[in-house]
């Protein structure tokens, strides 16, 4: 098992978010958390990279606990983190950023693997951040995120605000990931991107999960997505 959380409660100030929720990830796996706006889901990623600690329950990743460590040192540990809201540098060129971002891990990422995988990415490598459109800067922000060579990588909603022909790229790039042996997990509100390349899902509701299983499943069950997912 690469990562379980077990039984976490995370608050924002005094309002109560996450639940006594876990969950688990074996290592290989592409898992995704589905839910609505508000559910829960960019809490549970912030909670794994020590963004938002909870305050009680427990994080393992690769057996060790790290719901008390600091962002840094679990990123240091091999997990990533592509935050829905991107944060990408205005001021800095394309291949700034991804050479910024470098550093030692298990993998073998480097520029001319993330140029392999985002052929886009090489076209615009001069290109300043303020200058990319939404999908460009997912793409930099993933990679950016994969210069840093984790084990286990955290996306926060990849697909949303982008066009359908671009989320249906962006999927075609991040299925490829799973074949790099990079474990992920990924959120999302709807059913498309996640559902389509992952292994297992997670729905979550009022900070609590309330259902798992596999994609298949998950597909059959109207009933739960409707309850859920507003499907």
């Amino acid at each position: 098992m690469i990562l379980e959380l077990k039984d976490i409660n995370t608050f924002y100030g005094s309002s109560h978010i996450l639940f006594n929720l876990s969950l688990a990830v074996e290592e290989g796996e592409t898992v995704c958390l589905l839910g609505r706006n508000g559910a829960g889901k960019t809490t549970t990623l912030r909670s794994i990279m020590g963004l938002t600690p909870p305050k009680s329950g427990a994080i393992h990743f690769k057996g060790q606990e790290i719901s008390r460590k600091s962002p840094t040192a679990i990123s240091r540990l091999g997990v990533g983190f592509v935050p829905e809201d991107r944060r990408i540098f205005p001021s800095l060129t394309v291949r700034e950023q991804l050479e910024v971002a470098q550093k030692k891990g298990k993998g073998d990422w480097n520029l001319e693997k993330i140029f392999a995988m985002f052929p886009q990415l090489e076209r615009l490598q001069k290109h300043l951040g303020n200058q990319l459109s939404g999908g460009e800067q997912q793409m930099l922000t993933i990679g950016r995120t994969l210069m840093g060579n984790p084990e286990l990588l955290l996306l926060d909603e990849p697909s949303e605000g982008l066009a359908p022909l671009v989320v249906e790229a962006l999927a075609e790039q991040i299925k490829r990931l799973s074949e790099e042996k990079i474990t992920l997990l990924l959120s999302e509100m709807g059913l498309g991107l996640a559902v389509n390349m992952s292994h297992r899902a997670y729905v979550i509701d009022k900070g609590q999960i309330q259902w798992s299983g596999t994609c298949e499943e998950l597909k059959g069950n109207e009933e739960l997505k409707i309850k859920y997912l507003a499907l």
